[in-house]
Order: C-alpha cells, then sequence, then structure tokens
C-alpha cells in the first residue's frame, strides 16, 4: 500500500528536460530563463511585472521591504496563517497584528480587520490578507481599508496560484495576482507548481517592481538609466539601498517554465479531487468538510472533527500509511509570540477554534480517486470503532 502525504509535487520528463538544458547551457543563475519565467508568470496572471525569489518567504519580505515597511510600522494580517506572513514584518522592524478570521471562508474577517485599524494608535503601512487553502477571499473589502488607512494592500496567495475572482458567465474573472498593489507566491514542492524553493511577488506597479528587483539582490543595480552617480566604466554599479540575495537560478526557473504549462490542469485536478472528497465524506457523522467556493484553487483540503478525536484520528490514518498535517497553529500563540507581544489564548476564538479542530487530507494532482476513497474509507473505519454517537 503506497503512502499518502497531505501534498507533493509532480514531475514529469519534459520537467526535466528543461532543467537538463538550463545545465548544459551557459547560465546557472541570474541569466535569461529567469526573466523568460517571469514573463510567462506575469502573462498568465495577467499583470505588468512578475519578480521572482528564492522563497515565497522571500517574495513576502521582499513585498513589505517595496511597500516601505519600516521599524515602529505595524503590519495587519491574520492569525491563520504560515508564521512566514507575519515575521517578514518583523524582519523590518515593525509589528505584525492580528485580526480573526471569518468561519465561512478561514480568511480575515473584513469586520475585524476593520474594527482592529481604528482600534490601533500607530499608523498601518501595510494589510496582508491570505488566501487561506486556495480561496479567493472577497478582496474589495480590503482595497477600501488600504486606501482610506493610506496602507499597501499586498495579497499573500501562496496557497491560491490558478485560483480566480469573479464569474466567468460575466467575463469577469480574474486570476489571482491581479488585484492587490503587490500578490506573493510559492513555488514550495506542496504547491501549485513547483521550482524546487522558490516564490514571486506579482504587482502592476512600475515603482514596486524596481524596488523588489532591487531588494533581491542586494540592492544593487546594474541598470543605467537607474544609476545616481556618473559611471565610473561600463563595469558600473550601485548599491542604492539595503537587500539580500534573494536571487532564483535558472535552474529553478527553468522547472517553473515547464510546470507553468500545466498549471491549470494540475488546479482543475485539485478541483476534481476536492469534489470527490465532498461527495465520499457526505453523511459521515463527524466530519465537518470546507464549503464548495467559487474560484478555490485547492491547495488544502481541511477537515473539522472533534477536538477530543482529532489526534487518535491523526494517528491512526498514520497507521494506514495517510500522512496528514494540521494548517496551522495561530501565530500569536507560538510561544516567541505570546512572549515578546503578550498573546493569549482566546485573543483570537475563530482561529483557535479551527486549529483545535482541523487536519489537511492529502490532496495533490498524482492522486487516484481510488486513493480519495481509501482516505474516507479510513475515516469512516475509525468513526465505526470509536462510535462517537455513543
Amino acid at each position: 500500500m503506497k503512502s499518502l502525504s497531505y501534498g507533493r509535487q509532480w514531475i514529469d520528463d519534459a520537467d526535466i528536460d528543461e532543467v537538463a538544458s538550463v545545465l548544459k547551457g551557459d547560465w546557472l543563475t541570474q541569466g535569461p530563463t529567469v526573466e523568460r519565467f517571469e514573463k510567462a508568470l506575469a502573462d498568465y496572471i495577467g499583470v505588468r511585472h512578475v519578480v521572482a525569489f528564492s522563497s515565497g518567504t522571500a517574495a513576502l519580505h521582499g513585498a513589505v521591504a517595496a511597500a516601505g515597511v519600516e521599524e515602529g510600522d505595524r503590519v495587519l494580517t491574520t492569525p491563520l496563517t504560515f508564521a512566514a506572513t507575519a515575521n517578514v514584518a518583523l524582519y523590518m522592524g515593525a509589528e505584525p497584528v492580528f485580526a480573526d478570521i471569518y468561519h465561512g471562508t478561514l480568511c480575515m474577517h473584513p469586520r475585524k480587520a476593520e474594527e482592529r485599524l481604528q482600534e490601533l494608535p500607530r499608523k498601518i503601512k501595510a494589510i496582508i490578507p491570505v488566501s487561506f487553502a486556495g480561496y479567493p477571499f472577497d478582496i474589495e473589502p480590503f482595497k477600501f481599508m488600504a486606501h482610506d488607512y493610506d496602507a499597501v494592500l499586498i495579497e499573500d496567495a501562496c496557497h491560491s496560484l490558478g485560483g480566480y475572482r469573479g464569474n466567468d458567465h460575466y467575463g469577469d474573472r480574474r486570476k489571482i495576482g491581479r488585484d492587490a498593489d503587490m500578490t506573493a507566491l510559492s513555488f514550495h514542492p506542496v504547491k501549485h507548481i513547483t521550482t524546487g524553493e522558490g516564490g514571486a511577488v506579482a504587482t502592476d506597479n512600475n515603482v514596486f517592481a524596481r524596488r523588489l528587483r532591487l531588494f533581491r539582490n542586494h540592492g544593487i543595480t546594474r541598470t543605467a538609466d537607474e544609476f545616481e552617480e556618473k559611471p565610473d566604466g561600463p563595469w558600473h554599479s550601485e548599491m542604492q539601498t539595503l537587500g539580500f540575495n534573494y536571487r532564483l537560478s535558472d535552474i529553478h526557473c527553468a522547472l517553473g517554465l515547464s510546470q507553468l504549462k500545466r498549471l491549470d490542469a494540475f488546479v482543475e485536478r485539485r478541483r476534481e479531487l476536492a469534489n470527490l472528497y465532498r461527495g465520499h465524506l457526505s453523511g459521515l457523522r463527524g466530519v465537518y468538510q470546507p464549503p464548495a467556493l467559487e474560484g478555490h484553487a485547492y491547495h488544502l483540503f481541511p477537515i473539522r472533527v472533534a477536538p477530543e478525536l482529532r489526534g487518535a484520528l491523526f494517528a491512526h490514518l498514520a497507521e494506514n500509511d495517510v500522512r496528514l498535517q494540521v494548517h496551522y497553529p495561530p501565530v500569536p500563540l507560538h510561544p516567541y509570540y505570546k512572549k515578546r507581544f503578550g498573546y493569549k489564548k482566546g485573543d483570537f476564538p475563530e482561529a483557535e477554534r479551527f486549529y483545535e479542530e482541523t487536519i489537511s487530507l492529502p490532496l495533490f494532482p498524482l492522486m487516484e480517486d481510488a486513493d480519495v476513497k481509501r482516505v474516507v474509507d479510513c475515516i469512516a473505519k475509525f468513526y465505526e470503532k470509536s462510535n462517537p454517537a455513543a
């Protein structure tokens, strides 16, 4: 019996051939394949610029830096996310603050975000909502907030590449990556496409794009029309700001280019698997599944179960070679955040309740239909044995 994990990559011969062609070429990094990948992804999303980074975290770090976040500022985000979404504010000397989620979407609640903005005594420089699990939340309220509070809107779309907003029946479908001032993406192996490790920021803003490119390359430019001082020769370069080595190599980008050709197929398969889960899970007492939502990219398929049964169910599935994960511990309740900022249990009841009840089922395009049934059958057997209704 094969082992199933909550996510994994799908690498085929075309991917390998694309990477091999770069390995046999002249450029392993800082070469033309990086620009090819960025342009292809920008064309897919429908934006002017995509700037590739070495990871999704690096992309988020670049976005907050490009937004001008600095020491003393605050950044508003959701407690239900991977720690990196909030940590990047700390990297800039800013303070991350949080607004609880809406139970229906698992994304940051617009009303609670507005309340948080009103009560904060210091300036919010950036707002970072997260399209959790792949759901493209309603971004319009956050656009208004960003405008009203003079903040930069950064969507953390590391879960949702290939998803969309709007309704295709009315011709207003918009791919994820087009709606915020900047949108951060991740290409980790469990995501919709992979570059091994990697990330990117999509934006229509020329100023942000230039800042992003500087930030990922030590703050150094070699572009003549950007120089602040008179060049001392054709070799001239300038460090104009403090940046990092966050470059993504041509090797990684070759894999990304190949994977991008199958992105829509990958996402469609994820949707098919999610629908299969819904069919098999329907009527299974004690298991609550996420609602079917328009435009979802299904990075994750989190179910909710009784907290007192979750650990045993998790172990039961592991014994049957179904290796799951839990997404995520609320960021403010990590020990670091509790010690530094004084957060405590009960501060974010919706996110905390979800974390106590959730497990993420296996979901990746290489799965077969029978794998879904196997997972659900295993869950059903656990409930038959535990008989929670008794």
